[in-house]
């Protein structure tokens, strides 16, 4: 009894914590919330500006509260006084106009929908800053008053006990720097920068005081000298020496501006100045100055288009056109009783069957371990050395016997373990939800381009498979097994992560009731040809259509990735995201489209070739482009699932089937004709075989989904395919009545006659060839005598009886 209560409990407690969630993210909540935090924070402002110069009056009216004769100064009245007594005297002093100022900032956030991790940084520095600015003020102040506050003064009393007035002050100093190294960012290296700036600011102006003085004095004193074999006057003497200083100077700016700083060029330099203090009688002109113009080279950027577009506008958002689409919600979705229990004693007696059987065949145990999972219990058995795999494999029906258990299944070994694996059905299933699948955090957080929730394992754990890697998949199993229930699994797990412009759905139904429940999504999630008016296949012909429409858009797609010199879709998409691919040359944003088959069988019936190849072709070249198909068939046989098909679908999904050759046609093994049933399956994505329970969603649950999506706002049209035209699509060039063969009416009266239109029909009866045969066909269908063209079928006859043929060919003649 205690079992059964605890899940009431918690079903109690989770919709009334959703409710309140709900109730908080509703934006008519936060809009009444944000706009109360913004009034009050302007009425505590307000309050503490008006506290400031009337709390001595008002001191004696705090107590009076009650007493409505009792008058404040206050521009707010009790509320404000009573208020700003609580957060400024008693509080933090003038530090605690610093709380208006956060919850302003709370209020305004939750106005304009910002999120609220963005509030941790201010109310954190607003918080510590009204703490140090209480201890501040509460340091120059001998009593508990308006600029401290109570706060203030009792911690300044507190520190002052450990450290002291002088620790106080250092501790003061140490916090604002901290506060100054944290939030700007400073260092030791921007102090010492500064320090070197004025150092060489200082040595600069040291260097250039000494070096006019060495400038001038010597070459004074070269020049007052005169020399004995020449006399020279003193204007001549000071012109000279005014020149030769002036050249000095001229010599460093020229060699600096033309970059002369080889010997050669030294020597020149030299030899220069030997020439002109050797020219000294001659005319020396006013000394002048030359100023030469750097000249600076424009810089050429390479600036990248894509990049900047990128920085103005932002990447390409191909969700924007739906932006206010809302992903369905987990409410939608049943909820049932997961928990697995443990019956010790089930176990037990499963344990000690298994032992006494195998201990019959003189096969000894070593070690034994059980898994408890949904629907199947694994038992690890580690067999005494010696003992053969083989012999405990042939032992499988004995086993089962001791049982008395339908389905099981021996794997020897298990692979990565040095086990042998002995999977018993438990007598009492568990139902896997879709909700606890879409609710895991293992699909929430998967970082896969199509993720798929198929179920759990015998471990009991969460299987997330995704699509894009598979690429394609095949189901089979018999009737009844739950291959709709799967695929609808399928589907709506990628409704539940992917939008309608990542993800498009082509769906064949040839049964007509499965998938007709997606009709409401029609122009969110579905893909159609031009001229179709349900998007949902059904007819044979258009299957094929379909199928040729899809091959050509593969072909398209191929041609856009070769273009844009990329190898597969998500990277052509993330290349098309950051706007480096015109859409002026035909480029787009490329959605993943999912071919969904519900019964294959009939369709290779029916249709045979023309339905087998395109999807061969799609099944060995579409992986690149983003094109993945889902083929679920109810008759796993060799005709229907050929060797093409198996070697282009290495991911393979096995509900129970009848026959270990059915087994082998879809596992190439044993072990699908073991199986239980109602959802329990074999996956293959590879060499290794995973058995899984299947998740259940029933046909209420999709309803609600697929109500939900079509209710919202949706692309004005589903996806358009390309356009096809089939080789058998028509004959309007034989409508001329002079251009009929001459057998035409006989051939008409034939069909007629026998209600069935076909080439072969004609062929016996009036003993034609195939081609004359085709040719009057087509005259027959231009006449409206016989349909169109619908596969391996016979073509349906218009005309009920001959009087109605002659009254249409006399209406010819006439017209």
């Amino acid at each position: 009894m205690a079992k059964k209560k605890k899940p009431t409990k918690t079903k109690e407690k989770k919709p009334r914590f959703q409710k309140l969630k709900a109730f908080f993210a509703n934006r008519q909540t936060q809009t009444i919330l944000g706009l109360f935090f913004v009034v009050f924070a302007i009425f505590l402002f307000v309050a503490f500006a008006s506290f400031l110069f009337s709390w001595q009056i008002d001191q004696s009216e705090i107590t009076e509260f009650s007493n409505r004769t009792a008058k404040v100064e206050n521009l707010l009245g009790k509320v404000g006084n009573s208020l700003s007594e609580f957060f400024m005297y008693k509080g933090f002093g003038i530090a605690a106009f610093i709380l208006p100022i956060l919850l302003f900032l709370t209020g305004f956030y939750l106005l304009i929908q910002v999120s609220f991790a963005k509030l941790r940084k201010p109310w954190g520095w607003g918080i510590l800053g009204m703490i140090w600015f209480a201890i501040l003020f509460g340091f120059f102040t001998s009593d508990a008053s308006l600029l401290s506050g109570v706060v203030g003064y009792e911690l300044n009393i507190y520190l002052e006990q450990f450290l002291g007035k002088t620790g106080i002050l250092l501790l003061l100093i140490f916090t604002f720097l901290a506060y100054l190294a944290i939030r700007f960012k400073l260092n030791a290296n921007h102090f010492a920068q500064l320090f070197k700036t004025k150092e060489r600011a200082t040595e600069e102006t040291k260097d250039e005081e000494p070096a006019k003085v060495d400038d001038e004095v010597p070459i004074v004193k070269d020049l007052s000298e005169p020399t004995p074999s020449e006399k020279i006057d003193k204007n001549e003497q000071e012109k000279k020496s005014d020149f030769e200083l002036s050249v000095e100077n001229l010599q460093p700016t020229i060699s600096n501006y033309l970059g002369k700083d080889s010997e050669k060029e030294q020597k020149e330099e030299e030899d220069l100045t030997l020439a002109i203090e050797i020219k000294e009688e001659e005319p020396v002109v006013d000394e002048v100055s030359i100023d030469v113009e750097k000249i600076v080279e424009e810089k050429s950027e390479t600036e990248n288009l894509a990049d900047k577009i990128v920085e103005d506008f932002g990447e390409f958002d191909p969700t924007l056109e739906l932006g206010n689409f809302k992903f369905p919600t987990l409410n939608l979705l049943r909820e049932f009783n997961e928990s697995i229990a443990v019956d010790q004693e089930e176990l037990e007696a499963n344990k000690n069957r298994i032992v006494e059987t195998l201990s019959n065949y003189k096969i000894g145990i070593a070690k034994i371990k059980a898994t408890v999972g949904p629907t199947v219990t694994l038992y690890e058995i580690v067999p005494d050395a010696g003992v053969r795999i083989s012999k405990i494999k042939n032992l499988e029906d004995d086993i089962a016997l001791s049982l008395s258990a339908l389905g099981i299944r021996i794997i020897a070994p298990i692979p990565g373990k040095g086990t042998i694996g002995i999977e018993v059905p438990n007598k009492n299933a568990t139902m896997v939800s879709m909700k606890s699948m879409i609710a895991s955090s293992k699909f929430q957080k998967a970082q896969m381009e199509l993720p798929i929730a198929l179920g759990k394992t015998i471990s009991n754990e969460s299987f997330i498979v995704d699509l894009a890697k598979m690429p394609h998949l095949l189901m089979a199993g018999a009737t009844g097994q739950g291959k709709s229930v799967g695929l609808n699994v399928v589907l709506t797990s990628l409704l539940y992560k992917k939008h309608p412009a990542e993800v498009k759905f082509v769906l064949v139904d040839p049964k007509k009731v499965e998938l007709t429940l997606f009709n409401k999504i029609e122009r969110h999630y579905l893909a159609k040809l031009p001229d179709s008016e349900e998007a949902i296949i059904t007819d044979t012909t258009k299957v094929v259509n379909t199928l040729n429409s899809l091959c050509i858009e593969m072909d398209a797609r191929y041609d856009l990735l070769k273009s844009a010199m990329v190898r597969n879709i998500k990277e052509y998409n993330t290349k098309f995201k950051a706007r480096k691919l015109n859409p002026e040359n035909g480029h787009q944003f490329l959605p993943y489209i999912v071919l969904v088959i519900d019964e294959f069988a009939d369709l290779i019936m029916t249709a045979g070739k023309e339905v087998e190849t395109p999807i061969a072709r799609l099944a060995q070249l579409a992986r690149a482009i983003g094109i993945h198909l889902i083929v679920a068939t109810q008759r796993p046989s060799v005709n229907v699932i050929t060797g093409i098909i198996k070697a282009n679908f290495p991911a393979r999904i096995a509900f129970r089937v009848t026959s270990k050759i059915d087994s082998r046609t879809i596992l190439d093994g044993s072990g699908a004709d073991q199986l239980i049933g109602k959802g329990d399956m074999l996956y293959s994505g590879g060499n290794e075989l995973v058995r899984i329970q299947c998740a259940f969603v029933d046909t209420p649950e999709v309803e609600k989904i697929t109500d939900f999506i079509g209710s919202q706002r949706a692309y004005p049209d589903a996806h358009l395919l390309p356009e096809y035209v089939g080789e058998e699509g028509g004959t309007s060039l034989d409508i001329d009545i002079s251009d009929r063969d001459t057998l035409f009416k006989d051939a008409a009266l034939v069909i007629i006659t026998a209600q069935q239109g076909s080439a072969s029909l004609l062929q016996r009866k009036l003993k034609l060839g195939y081609n004359r045969a085709g040719r009057i066909i087509d005259q027959l269908e231009a006449a409206g005598i016989v349909g169109p063209f619908e596969g391996s079928k016979a073509r349906q006859v218009l005309i009920p009886d001959e009087l109605a043929l002659n009254q249409l060919l006399e209406h010819e003649k006439n017209s």
